[in-house]
């Protein structure tokens, strides 16, 4: 369903584009997290060389803290995914999705000093593909772009029915 919205097609369509295409990549590193026996994000918190380095210490080392940690980030990452993908609490998903993966950014970002162990896929400094993800969720998250082919405007339409 596309409610009525003050854009062009082209912007709808863009938007709407915009939200599957992050949608399906946090739906699809949530469910690779989800299928991959034994996984966990302990080699990823174990690289953290800047600001969350003690947080990511004090995880790492608590087995128990670090299994909650990797609940929390298989299921967040697929309930945002999905969100983002059918529309639906489309601004909550986009701002999770926001918050959760800039805490990804502060673990590891490019900034010059920096060595990680793990090579990155391209040369960045400051702005790598994870922070621009960021920047798409946030302007997911202003935009009302569940209401274009997303099941929000399916909920706005039975709200307003029901007023």
């Amino acid at each position: 369903m596309i409610e009525k919205t003050n854009y062009t097609p082209m912007q709808a369509g863009s938007l709407f584009v915009l939200r599957l295409l992050v949608g399906w990549h946090i739906l699809y590193e949530g469910l690779h997290k989800f299928l991959t026996p034994g996984w966990s994000s302990r080699g990823f918190l174990s690289e953290s060389k800047w600001i969350l380095a003690g947080f990511t210490d004090w995880v790492t080392s608590n087995d128990s803290v670090l299994a909650i940690v990797d609940l929390l980030n298989t299921y967040g990452l697929i309930a945002i995914g999905l969100g983002l993908i059918l529309g639906l609490f489309t601004r909550t998903a986009a701002i999770s999705g926001a918050v959760l993966i800039f805490m990804y950014y502060l673990n590891n970002p490019p900034l010059i000093g920096l060595e990680y162990s793990v090579p990155s896929e391209g040369n960045y400094l400051v702005i790598n593909k994870t922070l621009i993800e960021v920047a798409m969720l946030v302007a997911l998250s202003v935009f009302p772009s569940g209401k274009i082919c997303g099941l929000d405007s399916i909920i706005l339409a039975k709200t307003k029915s029901n007023q």
